[in-house]
C-alpha cells in the first residue's frame, strides 16, 4: 500500500474521495468531498489560516482506498477539543507543540469517521495509523490528535497506543414522534410549560420566522446570515473562521444540505441559525443577530431544529459544542471521543494521567446530568456514546 501527502483536495478525484467515504460516512454532510472543497476554495482553511491541509492517502493499484483527513496546525483554533494547556506544558519543556497533525473536520464539533477507507480494505486500518505515525516523525510534528471520532473507533485507536480523550454534548433524540406536541408530552409539566412560553415569547417578536433549504437559498439569505455569523464570531472568537465566500458558495455545492432558519422584521432578517442535514441527523451549526429578542436563540437554534427533524423523520439533532443550556430544552447528555498520540514517551505518560483523571469528571458529570432531566419519569434516555 503506498503513502502520499496532499495538500490540497484537488490532488485527489472526487469519485475515488467518495468511494473511500461510501461504506460509513456517505450520510455525514462533513466528510463530503464537497464540503472540504467549498473550505478549500473560500479560503477557510489554508496556509494563512493556520488549517493547512495533508490529506494523508493511501493507493493500491494508483486507486486511492483510504484517505486521513488531517490538516497541519499551528495554532488549536477551531477545534473543540482544548489543548492549551498542553500545549504550553510542551513548549515550556523546550519543544515545539506546533506544527501538530490534526485530524478533524474544522471548525466542526461532530462525531464521525475520520479515516475514510473503501468497505474491501478495512482491515488495513492498523497499517494506516502506523504510516501516520511514520509521517508525523518524519515532519517533526509534536502529535497527533484525532478529534470527535465515533465510538466506534475507540477500540481500534487503544490497540493502536493512542489515548482516548472524552467529552460531553447534548443531543435531541427522536422517539418517532409524530408533532412537536407529542415531544413535549414526553416532558415534567414544569419543563413543558417553559418551553411553551418560550416559543411563544419568540414568536411575537413582531416579525415572521423563515427556513430555507434547496434552490429556496438565495444571496440575499446567504449574505445576511453571514452578517449575523460575523457578529457572532467577533463576539464569541475576536474573528470568524469562515470567509463570505463559504457561505456565499452554499447555494451552489451543498444547498441541499443546508437548512437556513431566518427571523425577518420590517421586511428584514434580523436573526439566523444555519443547520446541515445529514441522512439521519439535523446538525445545528452557526448562530448570528443583529439585535437582541427574548428566546429568539432557543426558538430558532432548538426548537425549529427539532420541528424539521420530526417533520422529516431524522433520528437526532445535534446542537454543536458544550451548553448545558439545552438540557431543558430537550436536549440528552453523550458522550464524545478523542485520540491523541506524542512520539515523545514522557509527555504520553503525562497526558495519560491527566485523561485517566478528566474521565473521572466527565463521567460524574454525565452522571448527575441524568438528574435533572427534563424528561417525565419512565421516559429511556439515551445514554449514548457518539
Amino acid at each position: 500500500m503506498k503513502t502520499e501527502i496532499c495538500t490540497t483536495i484537488k490532488s485527489i478525484p472526487r469519485d475515488q474521495w467518495e468511494a473511500c467515504r461510501a461504506s460509513k460516512a456517505i450520510g455525514d454532510p462533513f466528510l463530503s468531498y464537497d464540503f472540504f472543497f467549498l473550505l478549500e476554495s473560500s479560503n477557510s482553511v489554508g496556509p494563512n489560516t493556520g488549517w493547512i491541509p495533508f490529506y494523508i492517502t493511501f493507493k493500491e493499484k494508483n486507486l486511492v482506498v483510504g484517505i486521513i483527513v488531517s490538516f497541519l496546525k499551528n495554532h488549536s483554533q477551531g477545534e473543540y477539543v482544548f489543548d492549551h494547556s498542553w500545549a504550553d506544558a510542551y513548549q515550556r519543556s523546550g519543544a515545539n507543540y506546533y506544527p501538530k497533525l490534526q485530524v478533524a473536520v474544522p471548525f466542526t464539533p461532530v462525531s464521525g469517521e475520520r479515516i475514510l477507507v473503501r468497505p474491501e480494505n478495512e482491515n488495513q486500518l492498523d497499517e494506516m495509523i502506523s504510516s501516520t505515525k511514520r509521517i508525523l516523525r518524519e515532519n517533526n510534528l509534536s502529535s497527533l490528535h484525532i478529534t470527535f471520532c465515533n465510538n466506534s473507533f475507540v477500540n481500534v485507536a487503544k490497540k493502536n497506543s493512542l489515548l482516548v480523550r472524552e467529552g460531553i454534548q447534548y443531543h435531541w433524540f427522536n422517539r418517532d414522534y409524530k408533532s412537536f406536541d407529542e415531544f413535549l408530552g414526553s416532558l415534567t409539566h414544569r419543563k413543558r410549560k417553559n418551553i411553551i412560553k418560550e416559543r411563544k415569547q419568540a414568536r411575537n417578536f413582531g416579525g415572521e420566522i423563515k427556513s430555507f433549504t434547496g434552490s429556496q437559498l438565495t444571496d440575499l439569505e446567504l449574505e445576511s446570515f453571514w452578517h449575523f455569523y460575523q457578529n457572532t464570531g467577533q463576539r464569541k472568537w475576536g474573528f470568524p473562521y469562515l470567509t463570505k465566500d463559504f457561505f456565499m458558495s452554499l447555494k451552489k455545492n451543498l444547498k441541499d444540505s443546508i437548512l437556513l432558519v431566518l427571523a425577518e422584521k420590517n421586511g428584514q432578517y434580523v436573526a439566523g441559525a444555519l443547520n446541515f442535514i445529514g441522512s439521519d441527523c439535523l446538525y445545528g451549526r452557526y448562530w448570528g443577530c443583529n439585535q437582541f429578542f427574548p428566546a429568539m436563540h432557543f426558538e430558532l437554534c432548538y426548537y425549529k431544529a427539532i420541528d424539521f427533524a420530526i417533520e422529516q423523520g431524522l433520528k437526532r439533532v445535534e446542537a454543536g459544542a458544550q451548553g448545558d443550556h439545552k438540557i431543558a430544552r430537550g436536549y440528552e447528555a453523550c458522550i464524545t471521543y478523542s485520540s491523541h498520540w506524542f512520539p515523545h514517551e514522557g509527555f504520553m505518560t503525562a497526558v495519560d494521567n491527566f485523561l485517566k483523571e478528566e474521565k473521572k469528571i466527565v463521567s460524574y458529570s454525565s452522571e448527575q446530568i441524568q438528574f435533572i432531566s427534563p424528561f417525565k419519569k419512565g421516559v429511556q434516555l439515551n445514554a449514548k456514546k457518539i
